[in-house]
């Protein structure tokens, strides 16, 4: 597999922390969200593509099972919203609304 994140995939993803790593992938749902507000289809297509790849490679760090269950439940959400057809009924709020409450911890970490 070719990832975007070549550093991250080799070792750094799986030292951070679980809130700095959904922080992260938030940040590029929030990108997605935003190129997809203005029209971009193809930037928010890209974002929502890496916003995928880092929850694999959170997937793959991942030793709880509960854990693992909400990581793979939030990437099938990510790729139903954008390129489903959102049968989670998913809003941009509550995607922004799920990833805030990470980039503050991690923010404060």
């Amino acid at each position: 597999m070719t990832y975007q994140h070549k550093e991250l995939a080799a070792g750094r993803w799986a030292k951070m922390t679980l809130c700095e790593q959904m922080a992260n992938i938030g940040s590029e749902v929030e990108r997605a969200l935003n190129w997809k507000a203005k029209g971009n289809n193809e930037y928010s297509r890209m974002a929502a593509e890496r916003a995928l790849e880092l929850t694999e490679l959170t997937a793959g760090a991942m030793k709880g099972l509960a854990r693992l269950k909400e990581i793979t439940r939030l990437r099938e959400s990510i790729a139903d919203y954008f390129f489903g057809r959102n049968e989670f009924n998913t809003t941009d709020t509550a995607m922004k609304g799920y990833f805030y409450a990470f980039g503050v911890v991690a923010r404060r970490m």
